[in-house]
């Protein structure tokens, strides 16, 4: 597993403040959605996962609007993981605290998968998780932002 709390990409080179939002060649830390749900954010947001009061799939790659909503997430992270003074705080407040609850409300994208026990876990556990189909998701870290 990758060192969490450290936001910067594995070869990274120290850079200046001014440099944000530069053209300066980007290089992605995580090379596509499920990369940065299994290594990151599962860890990252733990929740109790109930099955009443919260819910999550295990294979939320099996749902559309799961997928758009983590894409979104792992964008914005990857984008504003390059600004090193407010960029993560801004991904908490703006983007990760908007789109959790959504996902994991009882009433939202996994309510059909409340009663299956893989898809629940313990107080501090990571988010319950399944590899996705090989090849669903391809390493995309050779494309531009």
């Amino acid at each position: 597993m990758t060192d969490l709390l450290d936001p910067a990409p594995r070869d990274a080179q120290p850079y200046d403040v001014d440099d944000f939002g530069t053209e300066a060649e980007v290089t992605l830390y995580y090379g596509n959605v499920d990369e940065f749900v299994r290594d990151f954010l599962r860890h990252m947001y733990k929740r109790r996962v109930d099955g009443r009061n919260r819910v999550w799939s295990a294979r939320w790659w099996s749902y559309g609007e799961a997928i758009a909503r983590l894409e979104a997430l792992w964008r914005s992270w990857e984008y504003l993981r390059q600004d090193p003074s407010t960029g993560m705080s801004v991904w908490w407040r703006d983007h990760a605290d908007y789109h959790m609850p959504v996902l994991l409300d009882p009433d939202g994208v996994f309510a059909d998968t409340a009663d299956d026990p893989a898809n629940t876990n313990r107080r501090g556990e990571p988010l319950p998780y399944a590899a996705p189909p090989e090849g669903m998701f391809p390493d995309v870290r050779s494309r531009p932002l």
